[in-house]
């Protein structure tokens, strides 16, 4: 497949197509990476990296630009001279299209599929969901802290300053952030979108830290029942009622990966181990959100003996799963993120 950017003064939609084994291959990495993001503790951007499409995503990402969207409007509006097929095919394929739509919806397949379960573990085993999670988190931060190697005083202090702002907000987001606020929601899906794209960062995993995390998989699913809704009743009301709330977060996270995302890459390429240092230290004191989850009011957890066992085996078993992944995969390689 031709690369983006690459100039093709003549080109027609046709000759953007992948093959359908590129298709098919980029769709299931988009499934690797939409469960990994679907999960806290565990990064969609490190399985890109590690199936060796990281370098071709930031490169489309980095390809949207309003200036791009603009000839793209010009190039399908009748009010600029015509609709101009060349000159659609031409944006698309500098912006990668077919490969960021493919992976997207790989991506947005898994997401729903994982949501389906977390949603019913939520309800049905919390502390089991939980517990998984605090397995997850800490074992991943074991793995990106001996990565990081942090070592000067300004990675120690970025190092603390994420600990801390993270272990702060894990036990305040409750009081701080309103559930369900519309500019929450758009701050969450902003925040999250970026963060899926950075390896060993989880942006489930802030969406843990900022208290949003079960409740965006409740409305994604009330969001999916209203679908089922539509077609068989014709009845909007569920679909109106939860599509709100998702359409803010999506067009949060779009706002996201063309604001906050291309903030965090070029602090990455100024100041690559002090911005790394505070972003994974993030990791390390969000272990305290499963459990405040747990004892807030919507679970009121009672930790018994039966309790603290319950969650600390299945702690251990999301720590093998992470750790078992880390060993038959490799390292991750900072150089490779710049």
């Amino acid at each position: 497949m031709e690369s983006p950017n690459e100039p093709h003064e003549t080109m027609t939609f046709p000759e953007t197509l992948p093959s359908p084994q590129e298709s098919m291959r980029v769709f299931l990495i988009g499934l690797l990476m939409g469960t990994a993001d679907g999960v806290p503790g565990v990064s969609g951007g490190t399985i890109a990296l590690l199936t060796g499409i990281y370098g071709r995503l930031l490169a489309a990402i980095a390809a949207v630009t309003p200036s791009r969207l603009g000839n793209g409007v010009r190039a399908v509006s009748p009010l600029y001279g015509g609709i101009s097929p060349a000159q659609v095919a031409r944006v698309w394929n500098e912006v990668d299209g077919w490969f960021l739509v493919t992976l997207l919806g790989g991506i947005s397949t898994a997401i729903i599929l994982v949501g389906q379960a977390v949603e019913w573990a939520n309800r049905h085993t919390p502390v089991l969901l939980f517990g998984l999670f605090f397995g997850f988190i800490g074992a991943s931060a074991v793995i990106l802290l001996r990565a990081a190697a942090i070592r000067t005083l300004p990675e120690i202090l970025a190092a603390i300053t994420g600990t801390v702002t993270a272990f702060v907000i894990s036990g305040q987001s409750q009081a701080l952030l309103e559930t369900g606020s519309l500019p929450v929601l758009f701050v969450a899906g902003a925040i999250a979108i970026s963060a899926m794209i950075l390896p060993g960062l989880s942006g489930s995993l802030l969406l843990v830290i900022l208290g949003q995390y079960t409740y965006m998989y409740a409305k994604l699913g009330d969001f999916l029942d209203g679908i089922s809704t539509a077609v068989t009743t014709g009845s909007l009301e569920t679909l109106v009622n939860a599509g709100d709330e998702v359409a803010i977060f999506t067009l949060g996270g779009l706002a996201g990966l063309l604001t906050v995302a291309r903030i965090i890459r070029r602090a990455l390429d100024a100041y690559q181990q002090i911005t790394y240092a505070f972003l994974i230290s993030l990791v390390l004191g969000a272990l305290r959100a499963p459990i405040t989850t747990l004892n807030s009011a919507e679970y009121s957890v009672t930790w018994s003996v039966s309790t603290i066992q319950t969650f600390a085996m299945t702690a251990l078993i999301g720590a093998l799963i992470v750790f078992i992944l880390d060993w038959y995969a490799v390292d991750i390689d900072l150089e490779a993120i710049r």
